[in-house]
């Protein structure tokens, strides 16, 4: 081991190559390229092996990583890829999209000094080269089971659950109200950070490891929640948060502004060659347009990236607090400053100015007072710091709150908790309902796509639980 890690004292950290900034303004293609195999077992060597792993311990899934690393830089790249996908059902889309910075490369011991492992870059790399080279084969389990489980949401956690299930021979049928699989992970994230060929050969993977998706189909609408738990022996809602923050301020309800999901899933749509009234109109599209953006989590840089893309004539990102507590990943920021990108610190809208359509957004400068309840620093208003920011498109990018779900399914009796997310029992993951569990962004609220595979995981254990304890006391039953 010695003589092939420890390497990061004599070997610097090297991402992938990056596209020059000028380059990729034009297209929606990935912005790293591909390590080369050599490369990617040497930054690989850089790992420490130390004995309590920061990496794996700030990973939601306890991704095995100092473990792969090894197997990369001595060459194993398959056995590096079953340790992976051993405990991580989406490696290759976790290594593009998860913010490396805040979770396992943040806590890397050695970036201090040295920079941390690559380890995004490599989780990516070992992932992509197991896809080329046909390691990644559909789930045959060693039995099939009579039992079905119904799972309401084509997302991460939703698939998460229907992969983890369908190893243990469930039959597994996943409803989705959208035309495709993958959620965000398809309308949300922009190619430029996951290309969508990624994720349909996921959906490729499920459907040929004999998972049914039911797309088109809205629960509550197309088939009632009572119908499907009459169909399935449990039921997974894993639905995510879809319901817009809005801003409360003066003329917020002015044409050319729009909810930032809106924004993203045009683009999306329109790149996979959907026809999108939003685009051909311009409504949605910022060619040639003054372009704010509103907000500081990952969807604002989502945003303000797309529209660079799309020619706009400018961006600007408006946040109200610091850079330094801005929530979203500062190597996203990074990327788009490069890009041409204004950010505007500790400004918040006012108000939005324009009679028949938006032009301007007034802001008020903020200060940073005293901490809060939660170790934040308050945003305060500084008096008479008001400035006007040209806009023609005006994105909001606040955040998610979950929907009504006791309304949509027509389940007046499934508990939600104060923020409209649904309330379990962490223990069994299963809701107020018998037989109906929850995971990912419904339950814990807007959060990472790798927080809601670790989700959709753990509730596939418990479901299997609870069908394993259901079918032994049938047999008691009928045994007496």
């Amino acid at each position: 081991m010695a003589e092939r890690m420890l390497k990061f004292v004599g070997t610097s950290q090297a991402m992938p190559d990056k596209r020059p900034a000028a380059e990729r303004r034009r297209d929606f293609d990935e912005i790293y390229s591909t390590y080369a195999r050599e490369r990617a077992a040497e930054q690989a060597a850089r790992c420490s092996q130390c004995g309590v792993p920061f990496c794996q311990i700030h990973c939601p899934l306890q991704n095995n990583i100092p473990d792969w690393l090894k197997l990369t830089a001595e060459g194993r790249l398959e056995e590096a890829y079953e340790l992976s996908a051993a405990t991580n059902n989406f490696p290759e889309i976790c290594g593009r999209i998860c913010p490396q910075d805040r979770l396992c490369e943040g806590n890397c011991v050695i970036e201090k000094g040295f920079d941390a492992v690559t380890i995004g870059s490599v989780e990516k790399f070992i992932t992509d080269t197991a896809w080329e080279q046909g390691w990644v084969k559909p789930i045959r389990p060693r039995r099939e089971r009579a039992e079905s489980v119904g799972i309401i949401g084509a997302g991460p956690a939703g698939l998460a659950a229907a992969e983890q299930l369908r190893r243990k021979g469930y039959q597994v049928a996943v409803y989705d109200r959208y035309d495709r699989v993958g959620g965000l992970m398809i309308y949300g994230i922009p190619n430029f950070k996951l290309e969508k060929d990624i994720v349909q050969r996921r959906e490729k993977l499920l459907r040929d490891s004999k998972v049914t998706f039911h797309l088109d189909c809205e629960v509550g609408r197309d088939v009632s929640m009572e119908e499907l738990r009459r169909r399935h022996g449990a039921m997974l809602i894993a639905t995510g948060v879809y319901k817009a923050r809005d801003i409360a301020a003066p003329g917020v309800g002015l044409p050319g502004i729009a909810a930032a999901l809106d924004y993203l899933t045009a683009a999306n749509r329109s790149g996979l060659g959907d026809s999108v009234p939003g685009i051909e109109s311009g409504t949605l599209h910022a060619e040639g347009k003054n372009v704010v953006v509103v907000g500081g989590g990952d969807t604002a840089m989502d945003c303000v990236r797309t529209a660079v893309r799309q020619g706009a004539k400018s961006v600007k990102c408006l946040y109200r607090r610091d850079r330094a507590n801005m929530p979203g990943s500062q190597r996203e920021v990074k990327h788009a400053e490069e890009e041409g990108v204004e950010f505007v610190w500790l400004s918040a809208p006012q108000g939005f100015l324009g009679k028949d359509h938006v032009s301007h957004v007034r802001t008020v400068r903020i200060h940073l007072g005293m901490p809060d309840a939660s170790g934040r620093q308050t945003p305060q208003e500084i008096p008479n710091s008001h400035t006007n920011f040209e806009a023609d498109l005006v994105l909001k990018a606040l955040g998610f709150d979950p929907e009504d779900l006791p309304e949509a399914l027509a389940m007046p009796d499934l508990g939600v908790t104060d923020w409209g997310t649904l309330a379990i029992d962490w223990r069994s993951m299963m809701t107020s309902l018998d037989g109906v569990f929850a995971a990912g962004d419904i339950v814990r609220g807007a959060s990472l796509v790798v927080w809601a595979v670790r989700d959709g995981r753990d509730a596939a254990e418990r479901i299997h639980s609870y069908l394993t304890n259901k079918a032994l006391a049938a047999q008691r039953i009928a045994a007496e």
